[in-house]
């Protein structure tokens, strides 16, 4: 799989912007606050819908346009796609792929599949179980669109079913409507829980060895999935903790609650372990995620790496460079010591000066 091109207009700082990219590796560099980092937001939005950030639409716009257009080529198995998404201040946005129009944002996922790795991702371990959360979703509905659509729906019938628990103070006679909300949350979560089961479990046997030699031998790190509740158990349990979400107004059980715990030498690494453990850690996950989506998609995806090199040591470094030669790169850095140093092959490199692009050394945009 391979990010053929990139077209800009008004996204961000960039009014208008064709860069190329090799299949190989690609270096953005610049200062901070150039715009590096919204080419690869520009890609992770024409791959997913979404931006990494959780920006909305209206604050992806340049500023004083009313709309901003993304228009990216990809080839997948020897075949060449075309997507292209318009951002519109105040409407949905609209989105093609070669041409068709998309009708759901599910159609979209799977012409591309992208792994990204950012300085936040490092705080994954240490952060709340929001995040974490987060990480599995955005990772699963790339690659599973039904668990997309169960997701969609069941934080849907969380927010319909909250609105009803705070509407109860002032009409108790609705209370009889829960269970209607009530059979639907289990239905959808319980289909959320087992395929967030098998995805930590994956990914569990994967980063295993990868964190063992990142470590020295010295660590065992083990994944374990906590859910709010059992899948089997779910709708028990949400009716015994009924008068309990009436009184709090919100619902307390279910997928939205899930947590993951990163145990390292039998120790919860999330509350006790070193900043040094909880990084590892969380580059042990992201390369062990790259391994695991190539399984899925039998290809390789795209890696797009957030200034991440500067957060790690040599030693690691090395160890995630030399992890990724196979896959096409797009990297974002202040500077190039780090590739330099590391001997690292680059095909192609970009100066980036606010908002617009030199290629250096040969290369072409």
């Amino acid at each position: 799989m391979i990010i053929k091109s990139l077209e800009l207009k008004n996204y961000r700082n960039y009014k208008d912007l064709l860069i190329e990219f090799s299949e190989g590796t690609n270096i953005l560099y610049g200062n901070n606050a150039q715009g590096k980092t919204n080419i690869l937001e520009a890609i992770y939005v024409c791959a997913t819908t979404k931006s990494h950030r959780g920006s909305k639409d209206r604050e992806i716009i340049n500023f004083n346009m009313d709309d901003a257009h993304i228009c990216m080529k990809v080839e997948r198995r020897n075949v060449l796609h075309k997507i292209d998404m318009h951002l519109k201040r105040s409407k949905t946005k609209g989105a093609a792929i070669d041409g068709l129009v998309v009708r759901k944002s599910s159609e979209l996922f799977g012409v591309v599949n992208v792994v990204f790795f950012s300085p936040e991702d490092l705080g994954i371990i240490k952060n709340g179980p929001s995040e974490r959360r987060r990480f599995i979703d955005l990772e699963l509905c790339q690659l599973n669109k039904i668990y997309m659509h169960n997701l969609a729906n069941y934080n849907k019938v969380v927010n319909q079913r909250n609105n009803l628990l705070r509407q109860l103070m002032f009409n108790p006679a609705l209370k009889e409507t829960l269970d209607v909300w009530d059979d639907q949350l289990v239905s959808y979560g319980s289909k959320v829980i087992a395929a967030r089961r098998e995805f930590i479990r994956e990914l569990g046997d994967l980063i295993g060895p990868i964190h063992e030699k990142l470590s020295g031998q010295k660590e065992q790190l083990r994944l374990v999935y906590e859910p709010s509740v059992e899948a089997e158990a779910f709708e028990k349990v949400l009716l015994s903790k009924r008068e309990n979400d009436i009184r709090l107004k919100t619902s307390g059980t279910g997928p939205h609650r899930d947590d993951i715990n990163f145990i390292v030498n039998g120790i919860d690494i999330r509350k006790f372990g070193s900043q040094g453990q909880q990084r590892t850690a969380a580059l042990s996950l992201k390369l062990a995620e790259i391994e695991l989506v190539k399984r899925k998609i039998n290809d390789t995806p795209v890696l797009l790496l957030d200034d991440v090199l500067s957060e790690l040591d040599s030693f690691r470094q090395n160890y995630l460079l030399e992890s990724i030669k196979d896959i096409q790169t797009v990297i974002t850095c202040t500077g190039l010591d780090e590739f330099v140093n590391n001997r690292f092959s680059i095909n192609k490199v970009f100066k980036v000066v606010e908002g617009t692009l030199e290629a250096v050394n040969g290369g072409t945009i």
